[in-house]
């Protein structure tokens, strides 16, 4: 027996009228024998099995209402039609018909599984809603929704159809919502669902779903937009009928066998190409366009050329999406001519082939499924395809909201084509660089990147593609993502990927940088740190470690030992709690260890042992920007929660104040004598204003063999004099000296100085 749920949002209880009740259930009867008309290509076993998943579905939402007042099982009849139309499988709509049992009921996969079978049961568990975990945000909550889905859409692509099947049905019921519920549900359709249809090339769900977001998140300019299109309707009557007669005409002259559909594009892509290119409603000019469908490959380009001769092509308005199809697969030729009436009216050439994958996408696949149990296995293997870089963007990041900031950025409507040395054709975004060409053939070509080639010229990493170019990536093993990469990629699986190694880049820095702190702080105590190597580790250093990490609340010795390289936890105190283990366990501190510990330390600090700087450390140690320490400088470190190790000039004020504020997390620090790079510094130039000022300081700069790393002008090049903020890149101080007497000596500087924080 299913357990009833509670009323949820968009759902309520019973209405007391039985006889509006009675009435109603006829309606969900009636709405069942619809379906059934839509299952002829069932066989009568499996038409048993999903009579058997709609009673089941309608017991478990027995007394459950939709905001309009219908009886709830009729919005899982209709996502199961929706399906049927796409001629999916019986598990498939069985699933359709039950999406919604587990979250609304006490129902479980056991059960689903004991009573339907388990593909079955993992796809209803793949559409279930994350609605009993606790999110701290809406936006959270959708994300982790999401991932799910994707997870269960990379085992089997039925999934997402059947969500995408749910969501158009949703938004074709929403009258009865609250605007801001509307609202909220068409932007999320906007950003996540209807990209997803055009990704598998469902575009007559991808438009309508675009379409009713657009009614309910923009209603006035929607309704604005609807009376704008049905006057030039009337107004463009005479010339669309003229142009489908003169193409008739043409086609029968030809003897080529065609059927022409007239098409008029959507009230969304009308409001967007408004907006993009800020044109006004009587500038937009190809609302009206034609379909030409054809029975052969050839017959495509015989109906080009037979359309040109009819017609002026517009040039540079011509695609060949034969040749190149778009990566969800959609094939046409696209060519926008010039009527004798001057408006440009846009047609598109396919055959009946390309026009079923066009209209129904990778639904298309099922649609050959009569006798041949192959066509599934296809159809996962395309919708696999097309989904590959949303579940490699899900394995590379853990946090819900950057998740699914990446999604929204790799569910892109427009591609740029571009090939490899080979001549494979690979789609990006619009925008997309080297670096994002790079990460979409292999994440390991992405790490090793050094250099690329466009056209056989070497070009920045950080350059535009476009259609056609021919891109080489030159990689070196030595080689490693750079975070100033984040700034130009465009593809979210190119951006989560760098994330994800400069995250593990840092968590292994911060894992050495951990262990070295909490071992010099165990020396200030007198004690040796207890290996924690489980295989060369002593069953009693194996038990300290286990419980330390009790007390600390970690996972392991290293999500600890990374805590502390990050400064979430202070090593003192740490140690301190260590000691007092190893005391218990009968380890007394060594009275040499402690007295060279106490020997070697600054009284000023707390009681930790030196740690050395010499630039390799990477992420996790950084130079305050406030006062920017240089080798030469006195410098102390602040372990900044979850920052690292940030290291500042004993001078510096903004130092003073967070070690008055507090003093644990200051660590002693010195530089090393075998330093591994420059480092940066501010330095300020007032200069004589004047042509090749700038020229003639950088060459000064280079004189003493520094480099300017930033440069900032001001934003007063009228005055007599400026004042030029240089950041140099300097080996210590003695060389940063040199730099400013060197500038000193040219006759355009009037002064030059190190700007010391305030």
């Amino acid at each position: 027996m299913v357990a009833h749920a509670a009323s949820k949002a968009g759902k309520r209880p019973a209405p007391q009228e039985t006889v509006a009740q009675g009435a109603r259930v006829d309606a969900a009867a009636a709405s069942f024998a619809a379906l059934t008309h839509k299952l002829d290509y069932f066989d009568p076993a499996d038409i048993k099995r999903v009579r058997e998943a709609y009673r089941y579905a309608d017991e478990a939402h027995l007394g459950q209402f939709r905001a309009s007042g219908e009886p709830y099982i009729t919005h899982p009849i209709a996502v199961a039609g929706l399906c049927a139309d796409w001629k999916l499988d019986a598990q498939a709509i069985m699933a359709a018909l039950m999406h919604d049992v587990m979250e609304d009921s006490g129902t479980t996969k056991i059960e689903l599984i004991e009573k339907f079978g388990a593909p079955t049961a993992e796809l209803v568990d793949g559409l279930t809603k994350l609605d009993k975990l606790q999110f701290s945000t809406r936006e959270e909550s959708q994300a982790e929704s999401f991932r799910k889905m994707l997870l269960a859409m990379a085992r089997d692509v039925r999934v997402v159809l059947i969500k995408l099947a749910d969501r158009l049905h949703n938004m074709r019921t929403m009258e009865a919502m609250p605007a801001g519920k509307r609202s909220r549900i068409a932007r999320e359709t906007l950003d996540i669902y209807a990209p997803i249809a055009h990704r598998l090339g469902l575009n007559q769900v991808y438009r309508e779903l675009q379409e009713l977001s657009f009614q309910y998140q923009l209603p006035w300019r929607f309704g604005a937009l609807t009376k704008a299109v049905q006057r030039a309707r009337g107004h463009r009557r005479d010339i669309v009928e003229r142009i489908q007669v003169d193409v008739e005409r043409a086609f029968k002259e030809s003897s080529v066998a065609v059927q022409i559909f007239g098409r008029e594009k959507t009230l969304y892509s009308i409001y967007t190409k408004m907006r993009e290119k800020h044109l006004s409603f009587a500038q937009v000019n190809d609302i009206f366009g034609f379909r030409i469908v054809v029975s052969t490959l050839p017959e495509c380009y015989l109906a080009l050329g037979v359309l040109h001769q009819l017609y002026k092509p517009l040039p540079g308005r011509f695609k060949d999406y034969i040749a190149i199809p778009k990566a969800n697969g959609y094939q046409s030729l696209h060519t926008t001519l010039v009527s004798p009436l001057g408006t440009a009216v846009e047609f598109q050439i396919r055959t009946d082939a390309m026009h079923l994958v066009a209209e129904k996408g990778i639904a298309a696949h099922w649609l050959y499924k009569a006798t041949d149990s192959g066509n599934v296995t296809e159809a996962q293997r395309v919708g696999t395809v097309s989904l590959q870089s949303l579940i490699d963007i899900q394995d590379e990041t853990r946090d819900s909201a950057e998740f699914l900031e990446h999604v929204k950025v790799d569910l892109f409507p427009d591609a740029v084509y571009v090939f490899t040395p080979k001549s494979k054709i690979l789609a990006l975004p619009r925008g997309a660089t080297p670096v994002d060409f790079a990460y979409a053939i292999h994440s390991d070509v992405g790490d090793h990147t050094v250099a690329a080639k466009v056209n056989g010229e070497q070009v920045a990493l950080r350059t535009e593609l476009r259609s056609g170019d021919v891109v080489e990536i030159i990689t070196a093993p030595v080689s490693r993502p750079n975070p100033a990469w984040l700034n130009f990629v465009r593809t979210g699986r190119a951006r989560s990927k760098i994330r994800h190694y400069l995250k593990n880049m840092r968590q292994e820095e911060s894992l050495e940088l951990g262990e070295k702190l909490l071992t010099q702080a165990m020396r200030a105590e007198g004690l040796q740190m207890p290996r924690g190597d489980e295989i060369a580790g002593e069953p009693l250093d194996l038990a300290l470690w286990q419980g330390l990490i009790r007390w600390s609340g970690n996972r392991g010795r290293r999500e600890l030992l990374i805590d502390i390289g990050l400064g979430k936890k202070i090593a003192t105190i740490v140690a301190k709690r260590l000691a007092k283990l190893m005391a218990e366990a009968g380890t007394k501190p060594d009275a040499l260890t402690l007295s060279m510990s106490r020997y070697l330390n600054d009284d000023s600090m707390p009681s930790q042992a030196m740690v050395t700087i010499d630039g390799s450390e990477g992420a996790t140690v950084q130079m305050a920007t406030c006062c920017r320490p240089i080798p030469g400088d006195a410098i102390v470190g602040y372990l900044g929660r979850g920052e690292g190790l940030v290291v500042h000039t004993s001078e510096c004020q903004v130092g003073k104040r967070l070690f008055q504020r507090d003093s644990e997390r200051w660590i002693p620090v010195e530089w090393s004598e075998d330093l591994q790079r420059p480092f940066d510094t501010s330095v300020a130039v007032l200069v004589q204003n004047g042509k090749g000022v700038l020229a003639k300081v950088a060459q000064a700069v280079s004189e003493a063999e520094a480099d300017i790393t930033h440069i900032d002008m001001g934003h007063d090049p009228g005055h007599a004099t400026i004042e030029l903020k240089l950041l140099l890149a300097v080996r210590d101080r003695v060389h940063l000296a040199d730099v400013l007497r060197t500038l000193k000596r040219s006759p355009l500087v009037l002064k030059a100085a190190r700007v010391k924080p305030q």
